[in-house]
């Protein structure tokens, strides 16, 4: 079978604010994890959050990862929200 899309998962607030913890969308050759954020980040209200001021941060496949890292059907792509101090 050639599914060729990729499980997109939500943690912590953003997970709140997004109103959703995961989602399943169609993977393009080339794309990347930043690819994606952006996508996403275009539907526009809480979901520009994701590319705003604070960037988000991103895991494929349970490892730490960069927008520049490059994502494959089946993968799996996690966003955090950022870690703030205090």
């Amino acid at each position: 079978m050639s599914d060729q899309t990729l499980t997109v998962r939500f943690f912590a607030r953003l997970r709140e604010e997004l109103g959703t913890d995961q989602e399943t969308l169609p993977c393009e050759a080339g794309q990347t994890a930043g690819d994606l954020l952006e996508q996403l980040s275009d539907r526009g209200g809480p979901w520009a959050q994701l590319n705003g001021d604070q960037p988000v941060m991103i895991a494929v496949n349970q490892a730490m990862a960069r927008p520049a890292t490059p994502v494959k059907p089946g993968d799996e792509v996690a966003f955090f929200p950022p870690v703030t101090g205090g």
